[in-house]
């Protein structure tokens, strides 16, 4: 969500502070373009499973001290947070909408349904169109900075699919304010 290249796991010997012990072991993995919140939940939970066996099958390891610099912590995601807000970038906007597959899923309103969306692309769309606007029939929508083309969505109580087999059955007419 925040642009990082590479995350990973950790394994680190208890101590008093929150996350503050000695390292054991330590793995990364590159965030793709198209990794998706899911997909880095699987990739890391299988990551961590295989270093936490190898680490316990080689006990007792001698750790190395944190660095004190350079680390950020990880607040709870609130549900608000998937809300979209069409005045951030488009950017900034497909990495939420990533970071947040499956859940808790970016939505907006349109004619008080929420609508969620679980696949988005940047378009470099220049326009002059209000944040928000609907561009194209598409499913193009103007943001702050650049455009969002929606690709996958799902209504409530409804499956998740395409944007062309959700504008089959839903108008969102280009000049659309969301």
């Amino acid at each position: 969500m925040n642009g990082e290249r590479f995350t990973g796991v950790t394994i680190m010997q208890m101590d008093k502070g929150l996350d503050t012990g000695d390292m054991l072991a330590q793995e990364q993995v590159e965030i793709t373009p198209d990794t998706t919140g899911e997909v880095l939940h699987d990739q890391l939970m299988e990551m961590g499973a295989e270093m936490i066996s190898k680490v316990v099958d080689n006990l007792p390891i001698s750790g190395i001290k944190q660095p004190e610099t350079g680390m950020t912590y990880a607040k709870k995601i609130e549900k608000e947070e998937s809300k979209i807000d069409w005045n951030q970038s488009a950017m900034q906007l497909e990495r939420t909408i990533r970071a947040f597959n499956p859940y808790p899923a970016c939505y907006f309103l349109y004619n008080g349904e929420r609508i969620k969306v679980y696949k988005a692309c940047v378009v470099p769309e220049k326009t002059a169109a209000p944040a928000g606007t609907v561009l194209d029939d598409n499913l193009t929508i103007a943001c702050k900075d650049g455009a969002l083309r929606l690709l996958e969505l799902q209504r409530a109580g409804k499956k998740v699919m395409t944007a062309d087999n959700f504008l089959k059955g839903n108008t969102l007419l280009k000049g659309t304010l969301l």
